[in-house]
C-alpha cells in the first residue's frame, strides 16, 4: 500500500489526517518489521466501518448456533441441522459460506465423535445418545464473513468425552487470554498447546484457524504449535479465528477418500473443537463471534 502524506486523509477511512490517525501506528509497524518480525499487511487490518459490518454478519452466525443449541437432540439427523442453518441464513438475507466453497455440498459442517472437521450433513446420520458433535457455521452478509463453531453433547456422554469437550473449550479460553496488541500469535498458540498436553491430549497440526472478515480464509494461518514470542505480530484491527482441534489420542488425521472432505482421527478416538472470532483491540481483544 502507498502510504499517504502526513496531512492527507488516513488510509483507514476515518477521514482524519494521517499524522493524527495511523502515522504513529505505521511507524511502530515499520520498527518491528525492521527487526525481522512478521507484521500484518494493511489489507489484514480492519477499519471501524468494516468491523461494524462484520459484526452484523456475526450476529446472524451466533443466532444460528443459538437455534441449534435449543433444538439439537438425540434422533436429529445432521441433514436437519443443515436445513435449520440454510433456512435461518436465507431468512436473514445472508449466505451460508460453506455452500459451494471449493465444492463443499452443504451449508454447515457437522463433525461427530472421531470426525475432526468438515463433516458433511446427511439424512442417513442421526445423532445418538453419547455422541459429541461440532457444528461449524460460517455466514456472509453483504460480502462480510463470520465464522464460529460449538460442541454439543447428546444425551449422556461418557466422562472421557465430556472432559475432552470441556478441556477443548478451556484451550480456547487460555489462548484468548494471551491475545493482546503488540503481542505475538505464538503467545496464543503455546497457551492452547500446553493446556491440551497437560490434559493428555494432542493438537491437530495440519488444520488451524485463519484471518477472516473480508474473505472466508485470510492470512494469517493460525496453528497451535508455535512458541510464545514467535509468529505474526498482533496489532489493533487484526481479526482471526481461534479454533484448535483437540484429539483424545494421536494428532494424526486423514481425509475420507469417499467424499474428499470429512477429516477423521487416525486412531479412531474422539476429537473436539470450539471456534471463536477475535478482534485485536487497542487494549486487548473483543470476541466478535462464538
Amino acid at each position: 500500500m502507498q502510504l499517504p502524506e502526513r496531512n492527507q486523509p488516513c488510509w483507514c477511512g476515518s477521514g482524519r489526517k494521517y499524522k493524527k490517525c495511523h502515522w504513529a501506528f505505521d511507524e511502530k509497524l515499520k520498527m518491528y518489521e525492521n527487526q525481522g518480525i512478521l507484521v500484518p499487511s494493511h489489507e489484514l487490518i480492519k477499519t471501524p466501518e468494516q468491523i461494524e459490518k462484520i459484526k452484523e454478519s456475526a450476529k446472524i452466525n451466533i443466532a444460528i448456533l443459538d437455534y441449534v443449541a435449543d433444538h439439537i437432540q438425540e434422533g436429529v439427523t445432521t441433514q436437519e441441522i443443515d436445513n435449520w442453518v440454510a433456512k435461518i441464513t436465507k431468512e436473514a438475507g445472508a449466505v451460508a459460506a460453506p455452500l459451494g466453497y471449493e465444492g463443499f455440498p452443504k451449508s454447515v459442517c457437522t463433525s461427530i465423535n472421531e470426525q475432526v472437521c468438515h463433516g458433511i450433513p446427511s439424512e442417513d446420520v442421526a445423532l445418538k445418545n453419547g455422541d459429541i458433535i461440532n457444528v461449524d457455521v460460517s455466514t456472509i452478509l453483504d460480502g462480510y464473513y463470520s465464522d464460529s463453531s460449538r460442541m454439543f453433547c447428546i444425551g449422556q456422554v461418557s466422562p472421557e468425552k465430556q472432559k475432552l469437550v470441556d478441556v477443548t473449550r478451556e484451550c480456547v479460553e487460555k489462548g484468548l487470554a494471551k491475545v493482546k496488541p503488540w503481542g505475538y500469535l505464538g503467545d496464543m498458540s503455546q497457551a492452547v498447546h500446553e493446556h491440551a498436553q497437560a490434559n493428555g491430549y494432542s493438537v491437530v497440526r495440519e488444520i488451524g484457524g485463519h484471518g477472516i472478515g473480508l474473505d472466508f480464509h485470510e492470512d494469517p494461518w493460525v496453528g497451535y504449535t508455535q512458541q510464545a514470542g514467535t509468529g505474526m505480530l498482533l496489532v489493533p484491527g487484526m481479526m482471526f479465528t481461534i479454533e484448535p482441534m483437540i484429539n483424545m489420542g494421536s494428532y494424526e488425521i486423514y481425509v475420507d477418500d469417499s467424499d474428499g472432505w470429512s477429516v477423521y482421527t487416525e486412531d479412531g478416538l474422539p476429537s473436539a473443537q470450539w471456534e471463536i472470532m477475535v478482534l485485536v483491540t487497542e487494549n486487548g481483544y473483543e470476541v466478535i463471534c462464538y
